[in-house]
């Protein structure tokens, strides 16, 4: 959905036709839910973040500057419910299994038993790595590398400037390879 796109449908929404909103629901859904899976450890509060983020988002619509890009407006908002829920011991990052309908990554051609199998274990381990490391640290890996971001999106989600990104990402990506090879795993 192109920019323009959400500028009208946003219109439409502020002008007191609520089902315009819909459509901006079914775009950022799958990628508000990787997002959320990734900050908070299981589905079942990322599903729940994510409904509070879409809910915060509808009530805040009136404000909305539509010279801005809904996007990463919204993907703050979902951040900030994420961190909400982290603060507030609702949600413990805890390892889970990921659920394969959220699709991660696109799947490999290669599905066989074996692959399967290195797959899940390799996930396991990213997990738990994953778990090792601070919330922020999590949180901007997520954004870059799950849900593949550019800098630029990246820093407009968090409110910092694009070098603190790359900074972040730096001493991120250096936490995440010493919980790698504290668990015994090797990084790549």
């Amino acid at each position: 959905m192109g920019p323009e796109v959400e500028r009208e449908l946003i219109r439409k929404c502020k002008a007191g036709d609520s089902r315009f909103y819909e459509p901006l629901v079914r775009a950022y859904e799958q990628p508000g839910l990787r997002l959320a899976l990734g900050m908070l450890g299981n589905v079942e509060d990322a599903k729940d973040a994510v409904q509070n983020a879409f809910i915060k988002t509808f009530e805040a619509l009136g404000r909305f500057d539509l010279k801005r890009p809904f996007g990463p407006w919204f993907f703050q908002i979902l951040r900030n419910q994420c961190r909400d829920q982290l603060r507030s011991r609702k949600a413990r990052f805890r390892l889970e299994a990921l659920d394969e309908r959220l699709e991660l990554r696109p799947a490999d051609p290669e599905t066989g038993p074996v692959r399967l199998r290195e797959r899940a274990q390799a996930r396991e381990i990213i997990w738990e790595a994953l778990e090792k490391i601070g919330d922020e640290h999590r949180e901007i890996l997520v954004l870059k590398e799950l849900q593949g971001f550019r800098y630029g999106e990246i820093a407009a989600i968090l409110e910092i400037p694009e070098g603190t990104v790359a900074s972040r990402l730096y001493h991120a990506r250096r936490a995440l390879k010493e919980a790698l090879e504290s668990i015994g795993a090797a990084y790549p």
